[in-house]
């Protein structure tokens, strides 16, 4: 029994000594108090400020993203609106070449085209004005 008292003895000497010099190390809680709220507000801020810059960059990445799309809805919107153009007038210069100028259609047609720069815009606002063409 006395081999295992000196162990006993050994192991707690050991542990008081250890638990000593981690005293020794950590730091008074008055210190421990002011140094933890500042370091914690510190990366609560750094944290809030990450956040925000990421909040903004998604943000400005989504704004970027709506503009462009708007950018081709309306490039799009005008391709359509050229082919629409172009198929007006292809079909405004079949009807007129198909119109008969001594017919009574033709004979008024060419004085409402009077007010007109050329035929074919006159042709086309006629065939629109009359659902013609669409």
């Amino acid at each position: 029994m006395d081999s295992i008292d000196k162990l006993l003895a050994e192991l707690k000497a050991e542990y008081q000594e250890s638990k000593h010099e981690q005293q020794h190390l950590k730091p008074s809680p008055s210190t421990q108090y002011t140094q933890s709220p500042r370091k914690s507000s510190s990366s609560i801020d750094n944290l809030l400020a990450q956040v925000k810059a990421d909040f903004q960059e998604r943000e400005q990445a989504d704004e970027l993203s709506k503009q462009q799309q708007l950018e081709q809805e309306k490039f799009q919107q005008e391709q359509i609106q050229a082919k629409q153009l172009q198929a007006l007038r292809e079909f405004a210069q079949d009807w007129l070449a198909k119109l008969d100028p001594f017919s009574p259609e033709g004979l008024w047609f060419e004085r409402f085209a009077e007010r007109y720069s050329s035929k074919l815009e006159a042709a086309i606002d006629y065939l629109k004005d009359n659902e013609l063409i669409q």
